[in-house]
């Protein structure tokens, strides 16, 4: 097989499955709102409200990583995102924060938490780094009517 479609395959796996879990994870702000609410910094006031916000955000960004012309934006909101809500994972981690269910994180959890983050953005950095910039012309094809 080409490399080259080999990457591209790649890049549209990676990027659908994170489509996938961000739609998921959004949704579960909303169908369990509770179990987010103690994550949310205490200082940052109206934890029900913040968790629904971060669950609209991801699940616009889900659906933009799933469509193809919208991925190159939505990978990068999708960055700047899981950089955006890290500080809640930090306060989680201090305090040993429990979860709407009672169940806390390992210090071991959380590494792999902070872990997952990382992978997260630079998968999301790398497929904005690599997406065509949708509508732009590819070298040698033509424009419309020539």
């Amino acid at each position: 097989m080409d490399p080259k479609k080999i990457f591209e395959l790649s890049r549209t796996l990676v990027a659908t499955l994170g489509g996938l879990f961000f739609v998921y994870v959004g949704i579960m702000h909303f169908v369990d709102t509770d179990w987010f609410n103690p994550i949310v910094p205490p200082w940052l006031g109206w934890p029900t409200f913040w968790v629904i916000l971060s669950g609209i955000f991801e699940i616009g960004i889900g659906i933009g990583l799933l469509i193809p012309k919208m991925r190159r934006n939505a990978a990068l909101a999708s960055a700047l995102l899981l950089i955006a809500v890290y500080p809640a994972n930090i306060y989680m981690w201090i305090y040993n924060v429990e979860l709407g269910d009672g169940t806390t994180l390992t210090q071991i959890g959380h590494v792999y938490r902070l872990c997952a983050q990382i992978a997260g953005v630079l998968a999301c950095i790398w497929i904005y780094k690599t997406t065509p910039v949708s509508g732009a012309m590819r070298p040698g094809s033509q424009s419309p009517g020539t």
